[in-house]
């Protein structure tokens, strides 16, 4: 069997997530119809990690295994062709046979865009939220350390997760802003369903609390999602890379 390793782009808007669903339009079905067409075959096709309804991607990592060497440069061109727009394969590099996308993963990192004012440009990929251009980013970054290292992320997953191990290792966490923009950054293991965005949501409301460090931490202790904010917007989140 030959391993290929695909780095995959993909405006999330239109479909419901990265993970196959019976009866909706997901990044990884569409992929894995168009790599069979090409293929002849029947594959199965792995991401890094599954990415929600409206969510982004610069860099998810995917692999699928075929009985037929493929010629690379050829297949890249024909798989480019017959996927839709919104979806690119940007590297496609034959791999260790043993090579698996989301086992084999050290860490993912996401973005997230806010806007500081209107811009038709911008507005499905990123939240426009002018009171964020008056914070103060010294002290939205010194809150945000509140949430590095290896933590019980209960309260921040969908409670429907199936995963029954929360604890997650934030290896980095960080705010910038220019003229226009405030851009987060994330850098975790692992993530859980839905951590990502009730995380920011969640920074945004410790923020404005008189005491931002015992908000998070009462809301880690807590291991109920309800005990945290509201997610933020998905149209505004990126799976940026993943690191093996």
């Amino acid at each position: 069997m030959f391993n290929y390793k695909l780095i995959v782009q993909y405006d999330g808007t239109s479909f419901a997530g990265w993970q196959a669903q019976k009866n909706a339009k997901t990044i990884q079905g569409v992929l894995k119809e168009k790599i069979e067409l090409l293929t002849k075959e029947e594959i199965n096709i792995t991401g890094s990690g599954r990415t929600d309804a409206g969510v982004h991607a610069l860099g998810q990592v995917a692999n699928f295994r075929t009985e037929k060497k493929i010629d690379l440069f050829k297949f890249s061109r024909s798989l480019n062709a017959v996927l839709p727009k919104s979806i690119a394969v940007t590297e496609i590099v034959e791999t260790d046979e043993n090579f698996h996308a989301r086992f084999d993963a050290t860490s993912r990192s996401y973005l997230y865009f806010f806007t500081h004012k209107k811009s038709p440009f911008y507005d499905k990929y990123s939240w426009l939220n002018p009171q964020i251009a008056g914070y103060d980013l010294d002290k939205l970054n010194e809150i945000s350390k509140t949430l590095l290292g290896k933590r019980d992320f209960a309260s921040f997953a969908k409670n429907k997760s199936e995963t029954k191990n929360k604890v997650c290792e934030v290896k980095s966490i960080r705010w910038r802003k220019n003229k226009f923009m405030t851009i987060f950054y994330i850098e975790s293991n692992r993530f859980l369903h839905g951590m990502v965005r009730a995380i920011i949501g969640t920074l945004l409301d410790a923020y404005e609390s008189e005491n931002p460090g015992k908000f998070l931490l009462d809301i880690l202790e807590a291991k109920d999602r309800t005990a945290a904010s509201g997610a933020a917007k998905a149209k505004g989140l990126f799976l940026f890379k993943v690191k093996y």
